[in-house]
């Protein structure tokens, strides 16, 4: 094991990622960023590209912009932890009405959000 890091390849991904967001991520909170390192800790695609951590994570952001149900389920699970972080009751949107001004995660403010990582992380299509 000599020359060996002590640290594990998922960690060291993991830790790449997190690096990554905090430095790149505007997320006053941060609840919306632990959801994302939630959600992307040991999951099967980065489970499957761990000498890609960042091509995961951009995979990750298009994958849930593409889809509205991942979009508002992200929300949703943001909202939920921003609720927890903060001792109050999340703001959630409903269909047909006006996201409340005091939400901190709408879905367009998280598509936004998304989007803005994807603009900021390498071309990782190559």
């Amino acid at each position: 094991m000599k020359g060996a890091s002590p640290v594990s390849r998922v960690k060291q991904a993991e830790i790449e990622i997190d690096t990554w967001l905090q430095g790149h991520f505007d997320d006053d909170t941060g609840a919306f960023r632990t959801v994302l390192q939630r959600r992307i800790h040991g999951s099967p695609l980065l489970l499957d590209n761990l000498d890609r951590p960042l091509a995961v994570l951009a995979d990750y952001c298009r994958d849930v912009c593409a889809s509205d149900y991942l979009l508002e389920e992200l929300v949703r699970e943001a909202d939920v932890e921003w609720g927890r972080a903060m001792d109050e009751r999340p703001y959630f949107e409903r269909v047909g009405s006006r996201p409340d001004a005091n939400d901190p995660y709408t879905v367009e403010s998280v598509r936004e959000a998304l989007g803005g990582a994807l603009a900021q992380l390498p071309d990782t299509t190559k």
